[in-house]
């Protein structure tokens, strides 16, 4: 799962409300061409414009995605964060007491 937030350049803006668009169906065709699933795009108020709640099958098929949307000039900003389930957040909790880190400065064991 992948949320994204965006925000559109003023021609954008300026687009959209000379012709008004639904941009839903465009976002799930990106995601459905690298095989996955458009779970929600919302418009908000404050520092983004839009937001999208995405399912992909990896993260380079995701990545693949926001490359092609924040490459055609259509936006200004694209953050995509990758989400992970409660128990993927307690497995790497696991893993991470293997890990071994050492802080900055602290003596070697």
């Amino acid at each position: 799962m992948y949320l994204t937030r965006f925000r559109y350049t003023p021609e954008t803006w300026a687009m959209m409300i000379a012709q008004p668009e639904d941009r839903r169906r465009a976002a799930a065709a990106y995601i459905e061409s690298v095989g996955g699933t458009l779970h929600g795009f919302w418009y908000s108020f404050g520092s983004h414009d839009g937001i999208n709640l995405w399912e992909a099958p990896d993260n380079v098929s995701m990545a693949a995605v926001a490359l092609a949307i924040g490459g055609g000039g259509a936006l200004s900003s694209i953050e995509t964060t990758v989400l992970m389930t409660v128990e993927e957040t307690l497995e790497a909790l696991g893993r991470a007491q293997d890990v071994g880190y050492r802080a900055p400065g602290a003596a070697t064991a």
